[in-house]
């Protein structure tokens, strides 16, 4: 850490600019603790100015999140696939981010930075919902501010301190570190426990292919199709007809529209988890004809060849669904 003092003393803002740009852009490379003590030098007039360092982080968070915006502004559903990779929870991951951006709009761009694994994956959203390019690059720069300035006032604070610490770090460092793997190490084996279990349990569950569903929807006897993707005031596109539900709500909100009626559960997740967790609820309840849709909405789309953004769609799906 030592080493981090020197190198910021002397290349300053330039190397702040780099790092928050490789972490923006998706590297594991974390910027906060070069902002920490980015900004304890500050304050002690030793390294670059506050405000310099909070224009070159604005900077590199425009460049990497506007390529995070055209991505998922071109890819659409694929991208957030790719980012949650990463996830052990991939199926979550989605249902998540969608749920925040579609619920609060491009203003969760001001705070998504400081949730883990939120910052991409909020961006390409506001990509794939057709957020205008200003409004997206105002609410963008505003988050870079709020992430940034966190980390810089809490180098601030403990300016005084910075030295102590990094002498401590340095003597300490390595035992902390290895402490932090092997804490990692077993959160990543039961989540790893967890996700092989769950995909078991679901593959039980009955899926319905979309030539299948297709094939009902011509003979007239199409099937209740429940949607439990994220869902909020922002418009998204989905099969027509389709009912959108809380795939945890409660089973009594469906009322008495599932009685006696095939059912069939779509999401936009890997392995249908999501659908299949409903579908799994429903069975156990008596509505032994339910299905989770073999591919999700994703299936659906590629079949229909539909490449029309989601606010080109809304009006025709809710005349359908009406």
């Amino acid at each position: 850490m030592g080493e981090l003092q020197t190198m910021l003393e002397n290349h300053g803002l330039m190397l702040v600019f780099l790092n928050v740009l490789a972490e923006q852009a998706g590297l594991p490379i974390p910027a906060y603790p070069m902002l920490f003590v980015a900004g304890a030098l500050g304050v002690q007039e030793t390294g670059p100015s506050i405000g310099a360092v909070l224009a070159a982080v604005i900077a590199a968070c425009l460049i990497s999140d506007t390529a995070w915006y055209f991505a998922g502004r071109r890819l659409g559903q694929p991208m957030l696939r790719t980012i949650c990779k990463v996830s052990m929870s991939p199926d979550t991951c989605i249902r998540q981010t969608q749920s925040l951006y579609l619920r609060v709009g491009p203003r969760s761009l001001v705070f998504a930075k400081l949730l883990p694994g939120a910052g991409a994956l909020s961006t390409a959203m506001a990509g794939m919902t057709a957020t205008p390019l200003p409004v997206f690059l105002f609410y963008d720069a505003v988050g870079a501010l709020v992430w940034a300035g966190a980390a810089l006032l809490v180098g601030v604070v403990f300016s005084d301190f910075v030295d102590v610490i990094l002498a401590a770090f340095s003597a300490y460092g390595h035992l902390a570190v290895l402490a932090c793997l092997g804490a990692f190490g077993l959160f990543l084996a039961w989540r790893v426990w967890w996700r092989f279990h769950m995909l078991r349990r679901t593959r039980r569950v009955p899926r319905m292919t979309v030539d299948e569903l297709e094939a009902r929807r011509r003979a007239g006897t199409l099937p209740l199709v429940l949607d439990v993707r994220a869902h909020g005031p922002m418009p998204i596109e989905r099969i027509p007809g389709a009912m959108v539900v809380d795939m945890h709500g409660s089973l009594d909100a469906l009322g008495s529209q599932i009685e006696s009626r095939d059912i069939v559960v779509y999401c936009a997740c890997p392995h249908e988890i999501s659908a299949a967790i409903l579908a799994e609820r429903l069975r156990a309840a008596g509505y032994q004809k339910t299905w989770a849709l073999a591919g999700g909405f994703d299936e659906w789309k590629r079949l229909h060849g539909t490449e029309s953004p989601p606010h080109a769609t809304q009006a025709a799906n809710d005349a359908a669904a009406g």
